[in-house]
């Protein structure tokens, strides 16, 4: 009776302490996976900036951690890069021009 205790609490430890390996590992391998596929959008001054498929405004400038700024309603307003991406050739962000206007 007391190897099957003894070999339940082994398989127990095996069990629970084997998840958090392959979770750090999995998070580690997704990120990298998701940065090679996914390069970094090129966000200039000059370019146009569209939301739902509509021009929303053009790039003022961009910030020193690549977020765009935009002039709307006469306000300097920055749109986070993390909202940006490319659709068919064009830097779309996914907030709406009445969410950029409340900023």
């Amino acid at each position: 009776m007391n190897k099957f205790v003894a070999l339940a609490a082994v398989a127990t430890v095996a069990l629970f302490s084997t998840p958090a390996a392959f979770a750090a590992e999995s998070s580690e391998s997704v990120r990298a996976a998701t940065e090679a596929a996914a390069p970094a959008l090129k966000v200039s001054a000059g370019k146009m900036l569209y939301s739902n498929g509509q021009r929303l405004a053009a790039i003022y400038r961009v910030t020193a951690e690549g977020n765009p700024q935009i002039i709307l309603n006469g306000k300097l307003v920055t749109i986070q890069a993390s909202t940006l991406s490319d659709v068919n050739g064009k830097i779309t962000t996914s907030v709406t021009k009445q969410e950029a206007g409340r900023q």
